[in-house]
């Protein structure tokens, strides 16, 4: 049995399938979910908190140090979402269901989650539900405040007191999901979960285009640029997420058209303005992905030649204070 549900996950993993009604727009709500552009603004900003040498080998040290905390984070993330897809999917195939839980598998959300755990947990299964999605819920918040203290110092140069910025940064993320909790209920609430890690899809290429093409160009990175398998394979799995975000963009449109029931002038008239829209879209995405970069903005290094003849430098970046990133400010 646990050889047929390990051979299952492998193949879901390296073989995806889209079946039933809506899987497309589940399957890019979660990879808007697990990704978050956000957090790719938050990842680079988080460089810039650890004291580091600015020399060649220290700034070598620095990159490969995040390189293996970001992965370890992504692995973990990674792992999660594997084991509530497979404890969904093997709870919700067996043959030994109750009339309820199998109700509940049909139309499955939040509000009836909890039961997957109910066979390893007992009836603690909704209290460590409710709490796991608590702290998820923290642990997105305050990353979105983060990254939106970074894009508002990096982009708008916006600096104003901490507390002033996390209550205006969690105000806007808490107060429109409160009203809509409150208004639509949980069914609302849940509703609104899947819109929200939606667009944060929708919008992935804005954040990952540019960091890709900033992080592959020698003009700006110089030595630390990506090599050139990474940067291949880096596009091409853009390219799938930006491919994806189309196809369900379109065939979903068109799906609302024709199940509307408007006249046929107001079609034609919805469908101009909606497809006008996606359009300026792919446009704006092709614009990023064919701006040319023409200013040189190398990482600037200090004159740290002592540093780098100690051979040391490893226990110099360990030793380094680290400042506190609620309190950092960017250059």
């Amino acid at each position: 049995m646990q050889s047929q549900t390990l051979h299952k996950v492998m193949t879901g993993l390296f073989v995806p399938q889209l079946k039933g009604d809506g899987a497309t727009g589940l399957a890019i709500s979660l990879l808007g979910a697990m990704v978050m552009p956000h957090n790719l603004f938050l990842h680079s900003a988080l460089v810039l908190s650890r004291k580091v040498p600015r020399s060649v080998q220290g700034i070598k040290e620095a990159c490969r140090f995040y390189t293996i905390e970001s992965a370890f984070a992504l692995a973990v993330a990674f792992l999660i979402n594997v084991s509530v897809i497979s404890v969904s999917g093997a709870v919700c195939s067996s043959a030994n269901l109750s009339p309820e839980d199998q109700i509940s598998c049909k139309d499955l959300d939040l509000n009836k989650a909890s039961f997957l755990l109910k066979n390893v947990t007992g009836r603690w299964s909704s209290k460590l539900f409710a709490i796991a999605l608590l702290a998820s819920g923290q642990s997105s918040t305050i990353t979105g405040t983060y990254a939106g203290q970074y894009v508002m110092q990096g982009f708008l140069d916006l600096r104003i007191t901490p507390w002033i910025r996390n209550l205006l940064t969690r105000s806007l993320a808490i107060i429109p999901s409160l009203i809509v909790a409150i208004v639509g209920g949980s069914a609302g609430a849940g509703k609104l979960i899947i819109i929200a890690s939606m667009i944060l899809s929708f919008v992935l290429p804005f954040a990952l285009v540019p960091l890709l093409k900033f992080t592959s160009c020698k003009t700006k990175m110089g030595p630390y640029a990506n090599s050139s398998l990474i940067t291949a394979t880096t596009w091409v799995i853009s390219s799938m997420v930006m491919a994806i975000n189309t196809y369900y963009l379109v065939t979903g449109f068109i799906k609302v058209l024709l199940h509307s029931g408007l006249h046929t002038a107001a079609i034609v008239f919805a469908g101009i303005f909606g497809f006008g829209g996606m359009l300026v879209y792919l446009a704006a995405i092709f614009y990023l992905i064919f701006r040319k970069n023409r200013k040189t903005t190398q990482p600037l290094l200090s004159d740290d030649a002592e540093l780098e003849s100690t051979g040391n430098i490893a226990s110099i970046v360990t030793h380094l204070p680290r400042e506190d990133i609620t309190s950092m400010q960017l250059p």
